[in-house]
């Protein structure tokens, strides 16, 4: 009977065969492509990541904070309520 489970060795070798096969057609792409464009994609990438995690940290951060505060509101301060004045109708 044969097994239909892949071993550990065979996940591993799976995993390496699509990687090396990725980076062969990252390899052909970027020899493909022209200077000015490699430099507008290094930029690009550049930017994607100092930016990108900067992005998300602010976004945890803030989210974080509103949680915390959302957890502690601020104490309200209640009055009493005022009996609204009725206007006097014979008074011109």
């Amino acid at each position: 009977m044969k097994t239909i489970n892949k071993t550990f060795g065979e996940s591993m070798r799976e995993i390496g065969d699509a990687f090396s096969g990725f980076a062969r057609h990252c390899q052909r792409a970027l020899a493909r492509m022209s200077w000015p464009s490699l430099l507008g994609m290094c930029i690009v990438m550049a930017l994607l990541i100092t930016i990108l995690p900067l992005a998300l940290m602010l976004f945890a951060c803030f989210l974080l904070l509103k949680l915390l505060v959302g957890k502690n509101p601020p104490p309200t301060r209640h009055f009493p309520r005022q009996p609204q004045q009725q206007p006097h109708e014979g008074s011109n």
